[in-house]
């Protein structure tokens, strides 16, 4: 192992910039030397936590600076694949915010360059580390439920969407895209079976002052017939659960907590176990250690030690939700995505 300090960019010090620099702080082997927005009242957010960061207003002086060996991309998605591409370019390892890109075709140039550069390209998929997707999965894996065949994931309610770039097709991919990138990763995580075909349907209805459908529903199919559906709605008056999970011997269901500050959805859901018998009880919490995407990344730089999130996953979510607006567009017509995974 190598005690040589790993220099991070963050490009982009969005909502999420304190975040990453509060992970990056706790990995032994991660330090950030630069910061860079347009903005220069994030940029000094940012270096209230590492005051010793060399600021930038410019990601191409900071990329071609050679002050960085790794960098955070947390810029809108739709200038994933070009940020990122650069910086494997210049012989820079690769975090992005989720999506890897907007259509598979891109993250596969992407995985190809960092591939043949011998440089890491992982996507941040920091819901797999969520305390009730933690939960679910180890219930799962113990078999509480038997086989599982049916699960339904949900975001939403019923309100107006804001006006920024989340809501914008164009810069987001749309809201298959927004929310799905982490709730189909789940998908994939829980289920690895072969996927038959997509369907997806997009609604416009309400919210005319931004592009982004109203509610969005993915629907994914596997060939042993298992069935996995995401919803995305701001149309939803009665909040569906966040989770419905069926299984041959029982049912999980998660449940928004309502109870604490801040937006639901970012809220674990509180997460039951329903027995085949009738009865049903509240699985205490599975979580995980702090910072843990983190400090695998830096685990693998410095030991090799391999990282639970591969970009192949990443690159397979956003297959699907690219399959899934293809079939929107025809009104849900089955598609079959071109997946890595067997």
């Amino acid at each position: 192992m190598s005690d040589k300090k790993i220099r991070v960019g963050l490009l982009a010090y969005g909502a999420i910039g304190d975040e990453h620099s509060k992970a990056i702080a706790a990995c032994d082997h991660l330090e950030i030397a630069a910061i860079c927005d347009t903005n220069p009242d994030r940029v000094q957010a940012g270096l209230k936590l590492t005051p010793t960061a060399t600021a930038f207003s410019d990601a191409n002086l900071m990329l071609e600076s050679k002050g960085i060996d790794l960098v955070v991309i947390s810029t809108p998605p739709n200038s994933h694949y070009s940020w990122a591409k650069k910086a494997l370019a210049l012989g820079i390892h690769v975090i992005l915010e989720k999506p890897m890109a907007l259509n598979a075709k891109e993250c596969d140039e992407l995985m190809a360059l960092a591939k043949s550069a011998g440089l890491t390209l992982v996507v941040y998929q920091n819901r797999r580390f969520d305390q009730d997707f933690l939960t679910i999965k180890n219930s799962i894996d113990n078999g509480d439920i038997g086989e599982l065949f049916s699960y339904e994931s949900f975001v939403g309610g019923y309100s107006r969407p804001c006006d920024f770039w989340h809501s914008d097709v164009k810069v987001s991919g749309g809201a298959i895209f927004d929310w799905g990138s982490h709730y189909i990763d789940q998908i994939l995580a829980l289920i690895p079976n072969k996927v038959e075909f997509v369907s997806g349907l997009n609604q416009k209805r309400v919210w005319h002052h931004i592009t982004n459908a109203d509610h969005a529903a993915v629907n994914i199919n596997f060939a042993d017939g298992i069935q996995a559906t995401f919803i995305n709605s701001d149309l939803s008056a009665a909040r569906k659960p966040k989770f419905y999970i069926l299984g041959t011997k029982g049912a999980l269901v998660g449940d928004w907590d309502t109870s604490g500050s801040g937006a639901v959805a970012d809220l674990p859901a509180k997460i039951t176990l329903h027995t085949s018998d009738g009865n049903s009880k509240l699985l205490d919490p599975v979580t995980s250690p702090a910072f843990a995407f983190h400090k695998s990344v830096d685990d693998f730089l410095t030991n090799g030690t391999p990282m639970q999130i591969q970009a192949t996953a990443s690159r397979d979510v956003v297959a699907i939700m690219q399959a899934a607006e293809e079939s929107a567009l025809e009104n849900g017509k089955p598609v079959t995505p071109i997946l890595l995974r067997a």
